[in-house]
C-alpha cells in the first residue's frame, strides 16, 4: 500500500488486514476504561485532557514517523485540520470529565453516545443529506433514553447533580462530534492512521494547556498516584483505543461499526459497576438501553441512503474522497 493508497486499497500487506471487525471491537473495549480510568485519578477535568494527551504524544509521534516513511507525508491542510479537531477533543474531554463528577462514569458514557444523532443532523443542514422516517422515529426515543439513564426520574444511583450532568453530557457530545467531523475530514482518503491520531493529540494538548493557564486546575493533587492512572489512560484509550478505532471504521460496513462501537458504553456502565462500585437503577439501565438501541438505529437510517447513491465517477481521486459526513461514529472516549 502506497502513500495515494485509500484505506483498504489492495497493496502491500497489513498485519491487520482482513480483521476489521477485530479492530473494532479491541478498540470499542480498550476506550470502555476511560471513564473508571478519570475517576480513580481524581484529576480536575483540565489536568486529566491535558496529561492524558501530553503522556500520549510523544509515542504517538514516534509511529507516526514510522508510518510517515511507508506512506509518505501528509498534506498540510490536512494536519491543520487534524489539528483543529485536537481543540474539539479538549472541550469534549473537559466537559465529559465534568459529567463523570456529577453522573458517575458509566452513565457519562452512555450519554456520549449522542454524537451520532448530531452528526447525522449535521450531514442534513449541510450537506442535504436527508434523514429518513427512522430517524425522526428514533428521536424521541433516544430523548427519553438520555432523561431516563442521567437519574432525573426516580432516584439516582451515581452521581450528584443531575440536571448539570446533563448539560455536560449534551455539551460533551457536540464537542465529541465536532471531533469526530473533522478528524475523518482530516485522513480523507489516506493510508495513514497514527499521523492523524498524533496531530488531534498534539491539538488537545495545546488547548487543554491554553484552558488551564486561563481557568486553572492542572496542578495534580496528589501527584501520585493520580499521574499514574492519566499514564495508563494515555497508553490505553489515547494511543491503542483510538488507533484500533482510526485503523477499523474505514474498512467495516457501516451497521457493523455501529453495532461494535455502541457496545462500548454498555462495557462502560459494567466497569463501573464492577471497579467503582456504581450500581446503575433499573430506570438507568432502560434508558442506556434506549439511548444506544435509539442511536444505532438513527445511524443506519442516516447511512442508508448514502448506501444506494449511484457512484459519481468509476475511479473517484481518493484525495477528494471525503467520508461520510453520517456515518456512524464511535461512542465517547
Amino acid at each position: 500500500m502506497t502513500g495515494n493508497d485509500p484505506p483498504g486499497s489492495p497493496g502491500r500487506a497489513s498485519p491487520l488486514a482482513g480483521r476489521p471487525l477485530l479492530m473494532a471491537g479491541l478498540g470499542a473495549a480498550t476506550i470502555s476504561s476511560s471513564a473508571v480510568l478519570v475517576t480513580l485519578s481524581g484529576a480536575s477535568p483540565v489536568a486529566t485532557a491535558f496529561y492524558r494527551s501530553a503522556i500520549a504524544l510523544p509515542l504517538l509521534v514516534l509511529i507516526a514517523v514510522f508510518e510517515q516513511r511507508r506512506h509518505g507525508a501528509r498534506p498540510l491542510a490536512q494536519r491543520m485540520r487534524a489539528l483543529m479537531a485536537g481543540v474539539f477533543l479538549a472541550v469534549d474531554l473537559i466537559l465529559w470529565t465534568h459529567a463523570i463528577a456529577d453522573l458517575g462514569a458509566g452513565v457519562a458514557t452512555v450519554l456520549g453516545n449522542l454524537q451520532v444523532l448530531i452528526v447525522a443532523g449535521v450531514a442534513w443542514l449541510i450537506w442535504h443529506e436527508r434523514p429518513g422516517r427512522s430517524f425522526a422515529l428514533a428521536l424521541p426515543v433516544v430523548m427519553l433514553g438520555v432523561v431516563l439513564v442521567s437519574g432525573l426520574v426516580g432516584k439516582s444511583a451515581a452521581g450528584l447533580h443531575p440536571v448539570a450532568g446533563i448539560c455536560y453530557g449534551l455539551g460533551t457530545s457536540i464537542a465529541y462530534a465536532g471531533f469526530l467531523l473533522s478528524l475523518r475530514r482530516s485522513s480523507a482518503g489516506s493510508s495513514h492512521v497514527a499521523g492523524p491520531v498524533a496531530d488531534a493529540t498534539a491539538g488537545s494538548a495545546i488547548a487543554s494547556l491554553a484552558f488551564g493557564l486561563v481557568f486553572g486546575g492542572l496542578t495534580l493533587h496528589p501527584l501520585w498516584p493520580a499521574i499514574g492512572w492519566l499514564a495508563l489512560l494515555a497508553l490505553t484509550s489515547q494511543t491503542v483505543g483510538w488507533m484500533l478505532i482510526t485503523y477499523a471504521l474505514p474498512r467495516l460496513p457501516a451497521a457493523v461499526s455501529s453495532l461494535m462501537l455502541l457496545l462500548q458504553p454498555a462495557a462502560s456502565l459494567a466497569l463501573a459497576a464492577i471497579i467503582l462500585g456504581e450500581r446503575p437503577t433499573a430506570l438507568q439501565l432502560v434508558g442506556a438501553a434506549l439511548t444506544c438501541g435509539g442511536a444505532l438505529a438513527a445511524s443506519l437510517a442516516a447511512t442508508r441512503p448514502a448506501r444506494h447513491d449511484p457512484a459519481e465517477s468509476p475511479a473517484p481521486k481518493p484525495s477528494l474522497a471525503a467520508p461520510g459526513p453520517a456515518e456512524p461514529l464511535p461512542a465517547e472516549t
